[in-house]
């Protein structure tokens, strides 16, 4: 009891303008892994519940939405083979795919070619189909996240010596959140280098409203897989959240509110032909969360040096993608939404363009929305770069492996 209360001091024993507020919390999604970790290898401790006390159970699950967390992968099969039956079964009846379309095939190919794009530059526009594409892949990002979690993050976490089911969760969670950004960031790159906004800098000096080639209703078929894979994912983020299919984490509310915008973002960009001002957002958005769980993973295996490298090249990337380029973006929108040719300033469902002058406010608000998110997790992050160096070993661990991110 000595110990622990000795413990408990030691954990106090940093400047006062340091330790206080959310990023002492190490239930937050941001600040919450960054906080010192039980040693490796320590067991979680058994814990004897007092005369009476009742166990909480975790909550049943509906089967019905059971494959939102451990998806079947039967699911993602029968629309294969279900296609591939109709592609070899339709020649017996004498008809062509022009006369009666596959319809298995809008769940994982491309739909809505535009007819007078030409093989060497096909285009897509966007269709009904783009919703049973988005369904099929809601599953499928269901099931990479499980396989990665668990088949890949788990055993590579038990190495390093994590023990606890608490952190393999968290590791797991953040070892998913480095595959799927690192790989979206660098396919957003690729995406925009094939795109009139691209800069080898990525200074998106170009991401101007004044270019007289909107709308971008027909799309590069990179570019239309890119935007309906984001935006499968993050209705699969948004699902398990609402739906409280895993334990929430005590900044519930802000990790909903990043979710509900970044889907009004995705969606409004993409049915109004925005979609080159919303690659350019996601790219600022993928890049420095793929450095970010990069960083969390190095405190969990309590790489100490390397954490404290990557987590300032972090800051630099964070401060650089998610606030100076996209001021520079919500600067665009402000200022050169009137410079948008007169034949754009209109809601004209036919000719794809929707730029009214009511649009300048519902483009700007929800990028405004996200950089206000931004700007809270920026200062916490600053706050933890303040701590890091102000008192850098004045802080151990003395959080049980259950309440430990």
């Amino acid at each position: 009891m000595a110990q622990s209360t000795a413990r408990r001091r030691h954990v106090r024993n940093v400047p006062p303008d340091i330790d206080t507020g959310i990023e002492q919390d190490p239930a937050h999604h941001l600040t919450g892994p960054f906080l010192p970790q039980t040693p490796l290898g320590t067991p979680t401790p058994a814990r004897t519940p007092s005369p009476g006390a009742r166990i909480p159970s975790k909550p049943r699950v509906s089967p019905w939405i059971r494959w939102a967390i451990d998806p079947p992968f039967r699911i993602l099969v029968v629309p294969i083979a279900g296609y591939l039956n109709w592609e070899l079964l339709t020649p017996f009846l004498g008809l062509s795919s022009e006369q009666l379309p596959n319809p298995f095939a809008p769940f994982f190919l491309l739909s809505n070619p535009v007819s007078s794009s030409t093989p060497s530059d096909p285009r897509y526009a966007k269709s009904w189909g783009d919703l049973a594409f988005i369904g099929y892949h809601i599953v499928f990002f269901s099931l990479v996240r499980q396989f990665v979690t668990i088949t890949t993050c788990h055993p590579i976490a038990r190495y390093f010596g994590i023990r606890s089911e608490a952190k393999l969760a968290r590791f797991g969670e953040q070892g998913y959140a480095l595959v799927y950004f690192a790989v979206m960031g660098a396919w957003g790159y690729r995406v925009m280098s094939q795109l009139p906004t691209f800069c080898p800098s990525v200074s998106l000096n170009l991401l101007h409203f004044r270019r007289t080639d909107y709308p971008h209703w027909d799309m590069k078929p990179e570019l239309k897989r890119y935007y309906l894979t984001h935006m499968s994912y993050w209705a699969q983020q948004l699902l398990v959240m609402v739906l409280n299919l895993e334990k929430p984490r005590k900044d519930y509310w802000e990790l909903v509110a990043h979710h509900i915008v970044t889907i009004w973002l995705v969606s409004w960009s993409y049915l109004m032909n925005l979609t080159l001002i919303g690659n350019a957002v996601y790219m600022s958005m993928d890049i420095p969360d793929a450095f970010f769980a990069f960083a969390k993973l190095l405190n969990y295996i309590q790489w100490n040096n390397a954490k404290v490298v990557a987590f300032l090249v972090f800051v630099g990337v964070w401060s650089y993608f998610r606030h100076y380029l996209n001021f520079r973006i919500l600067w665009s929108v402000w200022y050169e939404y009137d410079l948008i040719p007169e034949t754009s300033k209109q809601w004209d469902w036919e000719q794809g363009t929707y730029l009214a002058g009511w649009m300048k406010y519902q483009v700007f608000i929800p990028l405004s929305l996200l950089q206000l998110l931004n700007l809270f997790w920026y200062y916490l992050i600053l706050r933890i770069l303040v701590r890091a160096v102000a008192a850098p070993t004045a802080i151990d661990d003395d959080r049980s492996d259950d309440e430990a991110d």
